[in-house]
């Protein structure tokens, strides 16, 4: 490629990005970048491309992408665009509210005593505190966001230092503010960034106070961002906001002692192994588990402290292979009870258990060790929390590509339960919500102190099933046996396709619509669901559900993060006898592993 090659356009406006851009790393990269493709490199001139496609997106899930200069990536021109929107929206909205009334007016305030305005409150600016983990730009956008919403008026509490995400959803509560940002990207590559917008106080009504955004907030605000922005006329100010006492964090803590049940009088003493991933839970999780009365958990060194770079994982996710290994080494040499982990900002909870059958004489850092499945884990803190949650009439939710597991023990428990659209925007919105979970290891066990998921109260509450347990002389796998021999087995599991180009997404999507499977995995399929079309009490979402004559199910969609399609797999079998477990349990994971086949063939996979 040569230098006649590169669209003028594209230049002019990387070069005007470079003069205003305030972060002089992301300036440096671009202005060479420049450089290069002005030489004729091909990859250059792709890199700047991509940069340059467009805006960041807002939506739902707020900002998430690499870091790096240009409108496509995440960086203090963005951010600080982004925040100006927001503080423009919070305004607006307050500013339309009559005396008494919430900006969501919609919302049903019988579900939440606090739901109406608190009085005096109306005349006070917004208030919005802003949270930020370890990841390499996230004081700096946090900083830039507070500047923001210092010069537009808002009245803006940031955080005092690095914390996880749960207590960024707990201060928007706990400080009755009306909106909050998280900067983090949770568990995505390190290279990535976000903002994570809550909204509460005077913005929304009853469950939703404190949750994430949903729409169609998300499109208000996105309408008030200015993506053309000059920054330099972007107010920031010197100071001006608050700096959250640090007693924060230990006002988290004392609030998160409170999940577990003071009737339950079995011991605390359990040999844990905790690994924060080089993430922001190591700065409140071992305080809180000595504060609830357990023994300190021995932390992974390698891993204690937060590091942006993660450099003992290929992917900071504790799903991802490899990424528990050093954890289950340590759990081996110390004769560990448990294995507990947090992905880097803390919202989401792994937990691994001893199992002589596991990895029988392949050796390796899995071997004598179990990772348990979200389902797993979610079925389990639920049945624990049900007790509890029947005389309080409390209910129990889970995502739509969850497993129906959780649905028939709370059935046979007379707790009710709703089934939301994934996400826990959704989950959190619940109205009574008690408990709630997804299969990608989010446990919502306390919504009255966090209105999203928590993997740090969630970790506390399996500790003390797991204690509780252990007083019987039965483990967390004990558990499982029960509730398969009186539910069946359940074996569940993920398929996903990544793709290069995202219009391959509805690509499949309408291959599916149009050539649906009539058989999975040798199995008839008995009902087809397009969930765009809504699903008993659900709002439409661009899903697919498919459920065989066995009572197996598949649940199809794109990601809402990541450029992949996502295949949902459960499949169940009846058992009799607790002789039967072992073998029931492969022929459930060998159909599992048909099913995956079946419906990859039906989407082209080779």
């Amino acid at each position: 490629m040569t230098a006649v090659d590169i669209d003028p356009a594209l230049i002019a406006a990387a070069v005007e990005w470079a003069r205003q851009d305030p972060d002089d790393g992301d300036r440096a990269v671009l202005e060479a970048e420049i450089a290069a493709a002005q030489a004729g490199d091909g990859a250059a001139v792709a890199s700047l491309a991509s940069r340059f496609a467009g805006p960041l997106e807002f939506g739902t899930a707020g900002l998430r992408a690499e870091e790096g200069p240009g409108p496509g990536r995440m960086n203090r021109v963005v951010v600080r665009r982004t925040a100006a929107g927001l503080a423009t929206y919070l305004l607006q909205c307050l500013a339309a509210m009559a005396p008494g009334q919430s900006a969501d007016a919609s919302a049903d305030p019988a579900v939440d005593a606090t739901a109406s305005t608190p009085a005096g409150h109306e005349s006070r600016p917004p208030r919005v505190v802003v949270g930020y983990d370890a990841r390499r730009g996230s004081k700096t956008f946090a900083l830039d966001s507070a500047a923001v919403f210092a010069a537009a008026g808002l009245e803006t509490i940031l955080l005092p230092s690095e914390l996880p995400t749960p207590v960024l959803a707990f201060a928007v509560r706990h400080l009755d503010a009306d909106a909050g940002v998280m900067v983090t990207a949770s568990h995505n590559p390190p290279a990535d960034n976000g903002y994570k917008v809550y909204l509460g106080g005077r913005m929304t009504d009853g469950a939703g106070r404190g949750a994430q955004i949903t729409a169609p907030s998300d499109q208000d605000i996105a309408g008030c961002i200015d993506h053309d922005a000059p920054v330099d006329s972007i107010p920031l100010a010197a100071d001006g906001w608050t700096v959250a006492d640090r007693g924060i964090a230990a006002s988290y803590r004392l609030a998160a002692c409170r999940v577990l049940d003071p009737e339950r009088t079995g011991h605390r003493r359990l040999n844990v192994v905790y690994t924060p991933l080089h993430g922001v839970g190591g700065a409140v999780l071992p305080d809180l588990f000595e504060d609830a009365g357990f023994e300190r958990p021995y932390t992974v060194p390698e891993q204690a402290e937060p590091d942006a770079a993660f450099p003992t994982v290929a992917f900071p996710n504790p799903e991802e292979p490899g990424a528990m290994d050093l954890a289950l080494a340590a759990a081996r040499d110390r004769g560990a009870d448990l294995v507990i982990a947090n992905d880097p900002d803390a919202d989401r909870l792994a937990l691994a258990v001893p199992d002589p059958a596991a990895g029988a004489g392949a050796g390796g850092a899995a071997a004598g060790w179990r990772m348990l499945s979200g389902d797993e884990v979610g079925v389990l803190l639920g049945s624990h929390l049900m007790a509890g949650l029947r005389p309080a009439g409390a209910v129990v939710g889970n995502s739509v590509v969850s497993s129906r597991l959780l649905a028939r023990v709370a059935a046979e428990r007379d707790v009710p339960h709703e089934t939301t659209l994934t996400g826990f925007k959704w989950i959190a919105r619940v109205p009574g919500l008690g408990f709630g979970y997804e299969e990608a290891l989010g446990y919502c066990v306390a919504p009255e102190m966090v209105r999203d998921k928590d993997g740090m109260t969630a970790a506390l509450v399996a500790a003390e099933l797991a204690a509780e347990l252990a007083d019987q002389g039965r483990t967390l796998l004990d558990a499982l046996d029960e509730i398969a021999l009186h539910f069946g087995v359940v074996a569940t599991g993920q398929l996903s396709v990544r793709v290069a180009d995202l219009a391959l997404l509805d690509a499949m999507m309408t291959r599916l619509r149009l050539e649906p499977p009539v058989t999975l995995a040798g199995q008839d399929v008995i009902e087809t669901v397009d969930l765009t079309q809504g699903y008993r009490d659900l709002p439409g979402t661009d899903a697919l559900m498919y459920t065989t004559a066995d009572d197996s199910r598949v649940v199809v969609r794109p990601s809402g993060t990541e450029p992949k399609l996502k295949c949902y797999l459960e499949v169940v079998r009846p058992v009799q006898a607790a002789t039967q477990l072992p073998r029931v349990r492969a022929e459930a994971s060998t159909a599992l592993a048909e099913l995956s086949a079946s419906i990859g063939a039906a989407l082209g996979q080779p």
